[in-house]
This record gives C-alpha cells, structure tokens and sequence, in this order.
C-alpha cells in the first residue's frame, strides 16, 4: 500500500511539473506587435539620473526613450556620446530622440542640430521662438532630420496646441511637424484625437498623459485616471497609420513618480490589447 501511494504521489508531481513546463511564457508588450512603440520621455525623470531611468524602463518593459539634455548635455563629446549609448544598449533601450531643446537664438539651433547629429537620432522635439522657424526649416533640410515641435497647452504663449502648430508648419519642408502632447493639447481645450486625425502627416512624436479638465485648471494624473478618451485615441493611431513613439512624460509626484509610472504604463497596454481587432 505505501508502495502505492507512492507511485501515485511521484505520478501526481509529474503531472504537475508537466503542466507547469507547458505554461507559455509571459506574453511580450503588446506594442510589439503596433507600428508604433510605447516609449519613455525624458523629462519624466528630471529628478533622477540615467541609472535611475534606465531601471524604472527596465521594470516597465519599455524600450524607447527620448533624451533629455540633463543625462547627456548638449556639449558632450563623441567618448560621453558613446558610453552613454553603451549604457543604453545594456538594458536593451534605444535613444530614439533628443529633447525638447528650448531655442531662442540660431546658435542654439545651430547648437541642437550639432548635438542630434553627434548623438546619432534623427528625430528633434524643440521649441524654436516662432521667429526662428525660417532658419530651423532651413537646418532640416541641410541636416535631413525631422523636428517636432513641442506644444505647451495653455501654460505657455509658444505653441499652446496643434493647431497653432500646424498653422506654422504646414507651409514648411514637411520634415518640420510637431510633438502632439496629448494632455496639454487637452488642457488648451482641444481634442487630442481629432488633432490626430487632421494632422498626423506632421505628428513625428507624442508625448502620453492624462489630465483631469479641458483647462488651465486641469492637471497632469496617471494615464487612465482623467478625462482623455484613450480607447478612441489608440484607434485613431491605427487608423491614420502612425509609426512613431508614444512617449509617456508623467508628471505628478515627480520625485516619487514610479508607481504612477507603472501604473500609466499598465493602463495604456491594457488599452492597446484590448482593442486590438
């Protein structure tokens, strides 16, 4: 009888190691699967360094990020340039992006295009004073980037949204575009959704966030938790084909940011899976 039990007992183990070296592994990101890729901005973590960021990205699953000038300044030399991008590759991440770089001169133009090239994108999110579009148009073509124009929402007199990008662009080479930030977009009382769909031949980069009213008032919360209709935005990327980054830039508790961080990370994924057709 023990010799039985026996058997049975090592017969139920193996069924049970069995079942369990059948399970799948844990299923990929979902935007593996999209044109377009779940990133990271910078500016999330200005109170941080690159370490810091570089781990935060790893426990997120998230592999793009757009880099800010206070974890590789805009003077770094080759040598800086290519350790930083070797610190990068060891936690799988790709700097796809430099900024937003603020520019009111045209040596901080020149400076920024300088900086892109040396750090190997071809993509730069800026804020050029609106006087100096003719120069930084001019600067596109010489070097073959794009530029994405960063809109600030009602906080700022430059660029408040994407119309007024637009208005300054559409005339321009069309590697000038813009950074459709979707919550400052919100707060000037737009429709993120619908500037998407009018101006996505110019949207180069978005930057990800919720916020909780259609004004000045509102306020930046994580991603899920405000009043931005997200099932009806990532439609709206797929149907208008969008093969850039959607870069989250959280903004709240910005020294303790890493459970809203993974939390808005979490939401937006959900969203993308389940409406996926």
């Amino acid at each position: 009888m023990k010799k039985f039990s026996l058997i049975v007992a090592l017969s139920l183990v193996s069924v049970i190691v069995s079942a369990q070296e059948k399970r799948p592994d844990p299923q990929p990101p979902v935007d593996s699967f999209e044109k377009f890729k779940v990133g990271m901005a910078g500016y999330t973590f200005v109170n941080f360094d690159i370490d810091k960021t570089l781990e935060t990205m790893a426990q997120s699953d998230v592999h793009y990020l757009c880099i800010k000038s206070f974890h590789l300044p805009l003077d770094a030399d080759a040598a800086r340039i290519a350790a930083f991008h070797e610190k990068l590759k060891s936690k799988n991440v790709t700097g796809y992006a430099v900024g937003p770089i603020y520019m009111k001169t045209e040596k901080e133009v020149d400076e920024a295009f300088e900086y892109a090239k040396r750090v190997g994108v071809k993509l730069i999110v800026g804020v050029p004073n609106y006087e100096l579009l003719p120069y930084v148009n001019k600067k596109v073509q010489e070097y073959d980037m794009k530029y994405a124009i960063h809109l600030h929402g009602p906080d700022m007199a430059l660029y408040p949204d994407a119309d007024d990008v637009w208005k300054n662009v559409k005339d321009l080479d069309p590697r000038m575009g813009m950074c459709l930030d979707i919550g400052h977009d919100t707060r000037n009382g737009k429709d993120p959704v619908a500037d998407l769909k009018k101006y996505h031949t110019r949207v180069f980069d978005m930057h990800l966030k919720d916020v909780t009213a259609p004004t000045k008032q509102g306020y930046s919360v994580e991603v899920g938790r405000g009043i931005i209709d997200f099932p009806s935005f990532v439609k709206m990327m797929r149907k208008v084909g969008y093969t850039g980054v959607l870069s989250l830039e959280h903004e709240r508790n910005m020294k303790n940011p890493f459970s809203g961080i993974a939390e808005s990370i979490g939401y937006i994924r959900g969203v993308i899976r389940t409406t996926k057709k």
